[in-house]
């Protein structure tokens, strides 16, 4: 393997590369116009993409793995004390009937994508049950069928390089599509209309500038945030994996589902968040800065999405699963968008449902806090998390269908 200027051991190089690249984006956004048409979201994406590329940092690392298990859930509940109980509510429901048609979206998008390249990649029965339980999901689906199915492990690899590939570019093109004016006005965008109409706009450069205003942050606002944020995914996490081994596992489909709901460790996190949020209602209305905090931990996530999109990679060792992928993907979004017009389901509300089946319900969040969609933040949170409980039977059902159809 190539060597990189920084090695995936210098875990504090890595975490100085990481912090600057997600403060880069965040200066950018707010400092320049042009950043409204191209979001932090996306700057931050590409800054890890082209430092990964250029072989100035390693694609994997245990840096990275930090972000994923650590600074991920510690956003959740930051960004989850100021939610409006109602809203979260009334937006529920709605997202989720979109979710659910686009995991059936991301089933027609499999079964396309099988036909037209079943016979150029080995394997693809296996790879189509993996990815459209990964795309009905998340991570955690894609590792419990590929240990369902047992790929070889040249194709499992090359599997993970292109999903990483297109994860990168999926990013890029829901949020490119959200600041298209066309799509806003045929799909409508109040979220994103209520930003920008906000007073705060007239006097600000950027949109992210104006969302961003100065706030009254003490050291106690802060002290309070981070700890019990932290104490919340300690205590969700710690019940998690009580529940799993109180529980166990289950061959009744409805027994498993419930088992599954129920210790899902997210899931949970959410839940107790909520909970806690409504019982101290007003001591959470006057706490400052846990949407900053929470924020600029997402932000640091964005740059970690991006690190493993190796360009390299793709072309020489997945370029028709990158292809494969992709197929998936974009049926997904054209099926999504169709339903949602039809449906009156705004543009937001449209990209973050594929985005919580492509990506899962995380990286959704992310996408949501990214634009200022604030109220859709729990929302997908929740919503998304049924991908997770749903994924493995899409993935089985998939490999299915695809070896009765045959190669």
């Amino acid at each position: 393997m190539m060597e990189t200027l920084i090695q995936a051991d210098d875990h504090l190089a890595l975490w100085t590369f990481v912090m600057i690249a997600a403060t880069s984006a965040i200066f950018i956004e707010q400092r320049y116009k042009w950043a409204s048409k191209i979001p932090g979201a996306i700057i931050a994406l590409l800054i890890a993409i082209i430092a990964s590329n250029l072989k100035v940092i390693p694609t994997d690392a245990p840096t990275y793995d930090i972000v994923w298990g650590y600074i991920v859930p510690l956003a959740i509940p930051l960004l989850l004390f100021k939610t409006n109980i109602q809203s979260l509510v009334k937006e529920s429901w709605k997202l989720l009937l979109l979710f659910l048609t686009s995991s059936m979206a991301t089933m027609v998008g499999a079964v396309l994508a099988f036909m037209a390249l079943r016979h150029y990649i080995p394997e693809l029965d296996k790879v189509s049950g993996m990815i459209s339980a990964s795309y009905s999901g998340g991570g955690v689906n894609y590792a419990a069928m590929s240990a369902k199915l047992a790929p070889s492990e040249s194709i499992n690899a090359a599997t993970i390089v292109a999903d990483n590939m297109m994860m990168a570019v999926y990013f890029l093109i829901l949020i490119g599509l959200a600041g298209v004016p066309i799509i806003r006005r045929v799909w409508g965008s109040p979220h994103t209309d209520a930003i920008e109409k906000s007073p705060e706009m007239s006097n600000s450069r950027t949109l992210s500038e104006a969302y961003w205003k100065p706030n009254l942050i003490s050291l106690k606002d802060i002290a309070i945030c981070l700890a019990a944020s932290m104490l919340i995914v300690l205590i969700s996490f710690k019940l998690s994996a009580f529940l799993q081994a109180l529980l166990g596992t289950s061959d009744n489909v409805v027994i498993g589902l419930l088992i599954s709901l129920i210790t899902d460790k997210y899931l949970l996190l959410t839940t107790i968040t909520f909970i806690i949020v409504s019982v101290f209602k007003s001591s959470f209305e006057k706490l400052n800065g846990s949407q900053e905090l929470g924020t600029y931990c997402i932000y640091l996530f964005f740059v970690v999405i991006g690190i493993p999109a190796s360009i390299g990679l793709i072309v020489t060792k997945a370029p028709l699963l990158f292809v494969f992928v992709l197929i998936i993907a974009l049926v997904n979004l054209a099926i999504t968008m169709g339903v949602g017009k039809i449906f009156k389901f705004s543009i937001e509300e449209v990209i973050l449902a594929c985005n919580a089946n492509i990506g899962g319900p995380t990286t959704a969040a992310a996408l949501a806090i990214s634009k200022g969609w604030t109220n859709l933040v729990g929302p997908i949170l929740v919503i998304g998390t049924v991908g997770y409980v749903i994924g493995n039977y899409i993935g089985t059902i998939i490999y299915f269908i695809v070896t009765q159809i045959g190669v």
